[in-house]
This record gives C-alpha cells, sequence and structure tokens, in this order.
C-alpha cells in the first residue's frame, strides 16, 4: 500500500472543492426534485378526471393528441398535457352525442 503526504494547506483547498462540489450537486438535485412522479397521472388517473375509457385514452395516445412518458411498462401523463386535452374531449363527447352515440 502506497502512502501519499500533502500539506495541510492543499488538504483544505481540496476539502473546500469537494464541498462546493457537493454544494453545487445538492442545489441542482433540489432544483429538479419537484420533477418526480408525484404530479404525474396515470391511466386511472386520467380516465376518471376526462371520463373517458380505456381505450379511448389509448386512441388518444396512438393519434398523438395526448403525450405521455412511458417508464417500467406503466405509461404515465403531465397535468398539463392533461389540461390542454380537455376541450379536445369535450369536442368529441359534443360530436358523439349529436351522432346519437355515448363517448
Amino acid at each position: 500500500m502506497e502512502v501519499i503526504n500533502i500539506e495541510a494547506h492543499t488538504f483544505e483547498s481540496m476539502l473546500s472543492c469537494f464541498e462546493a462540489f457537493s454544494r453545487r450537486v445538492e442545489k441542482l438535485c433540489g432544483n429538479h426534485a419537484d420533477k418526480g412522479l408525484d404530479n404525474w397521472l396515470d391511466n386511472q388517473d386520467v380516465c376518471l378526471l376526462l371520463n373517458i375509457s380505456p381505450r379511448t385514452l389509448q386512441t388518444l395516445r396512438d393519434n398523438g393528441s395526448l403525450a405521455f412518458s412511458r417508464i417500467n411498462h406503466k405509461i404515465y401523463y403531465k397535468p398539463r398535457d392533461i389540461k390542454e386535452i380537455v376541450p379536445l374531449v369535450k369536442e368529441k363527447r359534443k360530436q358523439a352525442m349529436f351522432k346519437g352515440k355515448k363517448l
């Protein structure tokens, strides 16, 4: 085993650099802490919010009307994207009712 001696001043300098690096990493992690999956919605949440079937939700995904992210075979939606799709769902519901169908 090799032993390396360094001066106390050099050690203190290295230590302050590591502490500054640690603070920067913690700050960066803190900035992105609110971007976890806590605010995201899954299929069931979206179906209940929009009062649509899972198949209708899949159609919205398939035709590109609704953005989503897939993590470990589970699909998540941002609340902002759901708010943007509400007018489209309402319009489709009106069209379906006009044709005598139920959406």
